[in-house]
């Protein structure tokens, strides 16, 4: 990761234009080719961003370094450096990725065994299914055969939709499994949350763990 604050201005042009006037600020480029820019607060939102794929390229214009990030569809992130004031790289290495807690746990296990929770004819295709910025809690197939990614929270709240649609943009790239559309489940969606899904186009299911453990114990029942 790249780590670089600036004194900057920064201008985006693809399906509206927008400009952020001169100010301090700190630029992120990830190992994925994502570019954020940031300011010293709104948590962990960039003002502006372009998602992977895209290319940096750096240069100079009246001898002001000026960054342009272009993305597969043409839109351009223009940056320009005013003054640098730090700029360093990190290597992280790979992410473990986040450590479901026991219910979360459960309720991955439970929803996997139980695909007709989600409509009939749904079937798993694997729980934990790798990427490369971690694993997807489970991938699926409806019943008209489409796969399905699926993010599981005991609370879904925003940073979790904002997990789901990196898994989704990754596997939407291998076409054996193109396309791929995305499922948020947990047993507490926070509105907010629920807005960002709908407007990225994923669905929100909310489960009912204790339903869940209800139909485990009928199957294991014997009589």
């Amino acid at each position: 990761m790249r780590l670089v604050i600036a004194r900057c201005s920064v201008d985006y042009a693809g399906r509206l234009t927008a400009h952020l006037p001169s100010a301090p600020r700190l630029i992120l480029v990830k190992a994925d080719g994502s570019v954020s820019v940031h300011a010293d607060d709104r948590a962990y939102k960039p003002l502006n961003w372009m998602s992977p794929p895209c290319t940096l390229k750096e240069g100079e214009e009246d001898g002001v370094n000026v960054w342009t990030v272009v993305n597969k569809s043409g839109e351009k992130l223009i940056i320009t450096m005013e003054e640098v004031l730090h700029d360093s790289s990190h290597e992280l290495g790979v992410d473990p990725g986040l450590i479901k807690d026991g219910v979360e746990a459960h309720l991955q296990e439970l929803l996997a065994d139980r695909m007709e929770t989600l409509g009939e004819g749904w079937t798993l295709v694997r729980r934990e299914y790798p990427t490369a910025i971690g694993p997807v809690d489970i991938l699926c197939r409806d019943a008209e055969g489409a796969t399905v990614a699926i993010e599981i929270k005991r609370r879904g709240e925003i940073d979790g939709v904002e997990q789901l649609t990196r898994y989704l943009e990754l596997l939407n790239r291998d076409p054996r499994l193109a396309p791929v559309r995305g499922v948020f489940a947990a047993q507490e969606i926070k509105p907010q949350a629920r807005v960002l899904a709908t407007d990225r186009g994923i669905d929100c299911v909310v489960l009912d763990y204790d339903a869940l453990r209800g139909i485990e114990d009928d199957k294991l029942r014997l009589f």
